[in-house]
């Protein structure tokens, strides 16, 4: 949970996004997160496939945003869902036992809600202004995000913006981790993109 890499195809661009998930496995990134919310089903399951071998391989955890249906014909180890998603409480109730759930919120409130519905972990953001996701809200800054670290027991993931440097800002709430998609997705070098955001932690 340290660092989450979230796909963007065309981010990756000119590269395959293949290559930018292998680039990032290979320098440590220890969780990937499918996210595309253009593809149909049939697509994003293929694209999976080819992720989920990688990650496997590599000893890092998938999961895939939104979709639990994906998420479970791929085997990943989890789903992320937000507040337009399925109710974590409904995905806790049809996955098995060890599926990770994680969870969007920037409310402290909100977030124990979700634990007590069953998620293993918070992604709370924008923590800075990002232009990867339309609807990301005003970011709350590392305020913001400390106060939803103290509210509940399971990791909380910091997104929204997060580069290198402000990965220590990060760090110093107590958050167990980050999540990134430019920061990796478009790095010139991967590798060193990776090492830098893991290092705080």
């Amino acid at each position: 949970m340290r660092l989450i890499v979230i796909t963007d195809v065309e981010l990756a661009e000119p590269r395959s996004l293949a290559h930018v998930v292998r680039a990032a496995l290979d320098a440590g990134a220890p969780a990937i997160q499918l996210r595309d919310k253009s593809l149909p089903a049939r697509e994003l399951f293929e694209l999976g496939q080819v992720l989920r071998a990688m990650t496997h391989e590599a000893g890092a955890l998938f999961f895939v945003n939104d979709r639990v249906d994906v998420a479970l014909a791929l085997g990943a180890d989890g789903v992320h869902v937000g507040p337009d998603d399925l109710p974590v409480q409904a995905v806790r109730a049809s996955t098995p036992s060890g599926f990770l759930i994680g969870a969007s919120t920037d409310d402290p409130r909100v977030a124990g809600r979700l634990v007590d519905d069953g998620a293993d972990y918070i992604g709370c953001g924008a923590v800075y202004s990002t232009s990867t996701k339309a609807d990301a809200g005003d970011p709350i800054g590392v305020d913001g995000l400390r106060r939803v670290v103290e509210a509940v027991s399971v990791p909380v993931i910091g997104i929204g913006g997060i580069t290198a440097p402000r990965a220590v800002e990060i760090a110093a709430t107590g958050a167990a981790g980050i999540a990134v998609v430019g920061s990796v997705m478009s790095a010139s070098d991967i590798g060193a993109a990776v090492q830098s955001l893991l290092a705080p932690w």
